[in-house]
Order: structure tokens, then sequence, then C-alpha cells
């Protein structure tokens, strides 16, 4: 593990190659799993505020998910997480456009019609981050799905935290991740 400030980073996400490749595995991300996108409590509100422009971006069974459960449940661990569709199918928010899915805050976010991108574990993943008190624990998420990703990222050179830079960036900060970046090359 490589300490940066307060978090502790998991090799696997200093050496795994990853690069989303969406033609091959058309987002299976955002549509399988055992529950919705994980959310910090902080974009509870946010969430809230954001739905009804980003409401005309979703499908009818999203919206219908949403109206019915809410912007966000509570997941069977405790943790709040997006509404899924059909309990446990796919994220409310995903929509589609030739066979790939897409996000509908993402989308209205890219239109400049809400100031926030996503939840920042979609943003972040395959990284997932287990809070703790005194630090945040970084971890590569390996899930079958993505194994198109890693061979994408393998042809092309490109690790985890690179692929990643924007969300980190836009988790931690530009001074944390060229305080990653800095101690990747003392090593």
């Amino acid at each position: 593990m490589l300490e940066v400030r307060n978090t502790l980073i998991h090799e696997d996400v200093l050496q795994q190659k990853f690069v989303c490749h969406l033609e091959k595995c058309k987002g299976a991300c955002c549509v399988e799993g055992d529950s919705g996108a994980p959310l910090e409590e902080s974009e509870l509100d946010i969430l809230k505020k954001v739905y009804p422009l980003v409401k005309p971006y979703m499908t009818a069974k999203g919206i219908e998910a949403v109206e019915q459960d809410g912007e966000y449940v509570i997941d069977e661990d405790g943790d709040y997480t997006t509404t899924c569709v059909d309990k446990n199918k796919e994220c409310a928010y995903v929509t589609w456009e030739n066979g790939i899915t897409k996000c509908a805050i993402e989308k209205a976010y890219e239109e400049g019609v809400v100031d926030w991108k996503k939840p920042i574990s979609c943003h972040l993943y395959p990284i997932r981050i287990t809070a703790y008190p005194e630090f945040d624990a970084l971890y590569y998420d390996r899930w079958g799905i993505c194994s198109s990703a890693c061979s994408f990222g393998q042809e092309l050179n490109v690790r985890v935290y690179e692929f990643l830079k924007e969300p980190l960036i836009r988790k931690y900060g530009k001074a944390w991740y060229e305080e990653l970046i800095q101690k990747l090359n003392e090593q």
C-alpha cells in the first residue's frame, strides 16, 4: 500500500492496466451487481436537487423506480446507493445510446443542465473506497465484466490511477494527485 496524505492506495490501483472499453462491455457495470452505485452522504442532497433536471434524460422504468423508491435507497449493508430498476437490475439513472449504457446525470452535466457530473463512486470505478475515520483505503475492484477494459489498458499501457486521473483529482485534489505521481517516481 502506498500512503498519500489521508489515503492508502492498494498496489493494484498503481499496477493494474485498465481503460474502459464500452464498445465491448456495453457499460455492464451500470446494469449488473447486487445494488446501485455507492453514494457518499454529501451526495444525497445533490441527487435530490438534480433529479428533476435529470429526469428528462432517464428511461420510463428509471423514472418509475425513483418515483416509487426515492432518488436513492439504503442497501442491505446499510449503505446509501442509487435506486435500481426492478430491485437490483440496472441503475435507475441509466439511459441507452446504441446499445451502450450512459448515465442520465452525466448527459445532463455534459449539456450544462446540472453542475454535478455523477456520483463519485461511478466516476472512480473500478476504484472503490473504504472510508475509515482517519483515512480512506483505495482498492481496485476486480470484476469479470471488465476483462475487456483490462485488455484495452494492457494494449494502451495505461494503469488504473492514470485512467482515473480526473476523478481522483475531483475526489482528493490536484495537489494530492501530484504527490501520488511524485511518490511513484521516487520508487
